[in-house]
């Protein structure tokens, strides 16, 4: 109702106000479809087993690695030798392991875990362990009473350390013994040509699960155990994760070629074994069951500290937002813990009484040696086999975008299929989240890049998913591909405030007048309303408030530098990367991460970005308070308290901030470079003129 006149201070920063709260209550409105259809799914896998035990599908499982130094063999090795262990009949479960970083070390760390499968699995099934990673699961402190399962742990847990003391040992080496290396024909691959990215495509079947010879320890039969490393040649685009998994989608159909695909990331382990069960009560429904084409289960993580301080767990994300979609039918695809239809992930439409014979699986190894089935399977897994094809187009997982999951998922909805959201209370499986504020910070740069290059492109789901998907689904998918423009009326908010207030130009109504109440109203109802959504998901009042923190940080980082990358990428400019999270931390950081303590320690430029908005902040928030205590009178001074707050509020957000520029001296404070150039750019920043 009130824009400053031509000539008077601040108009065009109030107008630059204005425009930031509109695109704000988009954005609220946006965040509201997600919620406004909520679904709460159950199962029955007792009924199932019982009905269907015989009709029981065969299982791919796929686990993706790319860098044995960022994600440790060891890591990788747990997560398969846990999803080896479901309970499941083992000759319908065939798993393999794509490494995408060519390591003859992870080749070394799978042949072990492939040998030591034969007392894991049999020791799982009979003293029902869970979880069913070994490193997690002898972590845990268990009763020891029963003189047999003492026994039986103990020497289980002696080849589980020998094996892992073998495989660090060799990674921490960097290269492999003749020794080793005549253990098995696989190691033959590797020659001093081989480099991660440029190599041939190696395939290796390490456990044959139709060979009535591959049995444990016991004299069950073992599942299929497989390594892969699709070629890869420089001038050739291999086009990162989705590259992989298509890849194992082609080597798969050459070996088991089952009908459900479950794929899971090297560090997200296996902690419900009925998983499974629970996914197929889905696909094997006869009313609505042939049309589901995947079912995704919540990414969760076992490292979440009480009070959640990078705000990695996402708890109302997981039991609210992601359950309305659900609601729609429409649930994302996330890139891990998805179990799906084969034949929908390959390109097929849905059609009408679409029909599915589970248990009529093709013997594909028949009548060939494994030599002929493994040299098969290499040459679906070379460059050239993709040339005048349509994998990555409409086959497999699509190309050209950062987050090629989600972009997948959607064009699989738009064809006609439906997805599941499940979230048990027993969590299915088991993640790590980043424990430095970097590697978050990276992380959701990545992820925010690629979801908004989603929205730019022709898979926009307001233009292809227009009477594909319902149009709630549409919007609500929206609120994730539209992280990285929401972060210009953050930025924006977060800075002329602090601005105006240094030069006395109000940019909101008086404290005490009727004008004031409609912010008030805002600002109080949406904290309430986000509070009482994360208290009821689980978390704690710190852990709200670590989430306001970390709402700010990302939005002027991450989220800043994703939409800048992004705009370059469309001008031409630069290409899609992808960068691989480091799961290896040291001893130091871990404990600073176990005690909620931000962890900074380098000069990157967002801790600069960071650093500097807090202290402009400080700045405004030091000369506002000391206006009111021993300035002009206070009426001179109503229409600035808003500013005052806000500043107030940004530097309580950043206490931590404080703390690591000025107060702490361990490895993980801010380094004193970062501190002077935050103060300097800051009070450059406070030179400014106001229009």
């Amino acid at each position: 109702m009130h824009i400053p006149r031509t000539g008077e201070a601040g108009r065009y920063a109030w107008i630059g106000m204005f425009i930031s709260e509109v695109l704000f209550g988009l954005f609220w409105i946006i965040s509201q479809f997600a919620r406004w259809n909520v679904v709460y799914r159950y199962t029955f896998k007792d009924r199932l087993s019982q009905r269907y035990e015989d009709k029981l599908p065969a299982i791919d499982i796929f686990v993706c690695t790319a860098d044995p130094i960022l994600e440790p063999p060891s890591m990788a090795i747990n997560t398969v030798l846990s999803v080896m262990a479901y309970n499941y009949p083992p000759e319908k479960l065939s798993v393999y392991l794509s490494d995408d970083g060519g390591s003859e070390l992870t080749f070394y760390a799978l042949l072990e875990a492939s040998k030591f499968s034969k007392y894991w699995i049999p020791f799982c099934k009979k003293f029902a362990v869970e979880p069913r990673s070994p490193e997690a699961y002898f972590a845990l402190n268990i009763d020891l009473n029963d003189s047999v399962f003492a026994q039986e742990w103990f020497s289980t847990k002696k080849l589980y350390e020998d094996m892992k003391t073998r495989i660090v040992s060799a990674v921490e080496k960097g290269c492999l013994s003749n020794e080793i290396k005549g253990q098995h024909k696989g190691f033959s691959e590797w020659n001093s040509k081989v480099t991660k990215k440029d190599h041939q495509s190696i395939v290796q079947i390490l456990i044959e699960g139709w060979n009535p010879n591959a049995v444990d320890i016991d004299g069950n039969p073992l599942p299929t155990l497989v390594y892969l490393s699709r070629e890869k040649k420089p001038q050739c685009a291999h086009n990162f994760k989705a590259g992989a998994m298509n890849a194992l989608i082609r080597v798969s159909s050459e070996i088991s070629d089952a009908p459900i695909i479950l794929n899971v990331d090297c560090d997200m382990y296996l902690n419900d074994p009925d998983a499974i069960r629970d996914a197929l009560c889905f696909f094997m429904d006869e009313k609505k069951g042939q049309q589901i084409s995947y079912v995704q289960y919540p990414q969760n993580y076992e490292n979440i500290t009480k009070n959640d301080i990078y705000s990695n767990a996402g708890l109302p994300i997981l039991k609210i937002e992601l359950a309305g979609f659900d609601g729609y039918d429409a649930m994302q695809y996330i890139g891990t813990g998805c179990f799906h239809r084969r034949e929908s992930l390959c390109g097929s439409k849905y059609f009408e009484n679409h029909i599915v014979e589970w248990n009529d699986t093709k013997d594909k190894i028949k009548g060939r040696t494994i030599d002929e089935v493994e040299e098969a399977s290499k040459l679906v897994a070379n460059c050239s086999y993709e040339k005048g094809t349509q994998w990555g187009k409409e086959m497999g997982l699509l190309y050209g975008c950062a987050v090629e999951d989600m972009v997948t998922g959607l064009t699989i909805l738009c064809r006609g299929w439906k997805s599941i959201y499940y979230n048990p209370t027993k969590k299915a499986f088991w993640g790590v989240a980043p424990t430095t504020l970097d590697q978050a910070l990276v992380q959701h740069k990545r992820w925010s890049e690629g979801l908004f290059q989603i929205f730019l492109s022709k898979y926009c789901p307001l233009i292809y998913g227009h009477g594909k998907i319902k149009f709630g689904a549409q919007i609500g998918y929206c609120l994730y591909l539209l992280w990285a423009p929401i972060s210009l009326p953050t930025l924006y908010y977060v800075v002329i405030p602090a601005l105006c207030l240094l030069h006395s130009v109000p940019l909101f109504p008086k404290v005490f007048g009727l004008w004031f109440l409609p912010f008030a109203y805002v600002f109080v109802a949406k904290s309430a309303y986000s509070l009482i959504e994360d208290l009821s998901s689980g978390n704690t009042l710190k852990g709200w408030w670590n989430f306001q923190r970390m709402w700010v940080i990302r939005r002027t980082t991450s989220y800043f530098f994703a939409f800048v990358d992004t705009i370059i990428m469309q001008l031409g400019f630069s290409e899609t990367g992808f960068v691989v999270t480091d799961k290896v931390v040291s001893d130091d950081v871990l404990k600073r991460y176990e005690q909620e303590i931000m962890e900074f320690g380098n000069s990157s430029i967002m801790f600069t970005i960071i650093s500097t908005l807090a202290m402009l902040n400080l700045f405004s928030l030091s000369w506002g308070i000391k206006k009111l205590v021993f300035g002009t009178t206070f009426g001179a001074l109503e229409n600035l308290i808003p500013q005052i707050i806000i500043c107030g509020l940004i530097a309580m957000v950043n206490l931590p901030v404080y703390e690591a520029l000025f107060f702490r001296r361990d490895k993980g404070c801010m380094p004193s470079s970062v501190l002077f150039k935050s103060i300097v750019i800051a009070s450059m920043a406070v030179l400014m003129p106001i229009y």
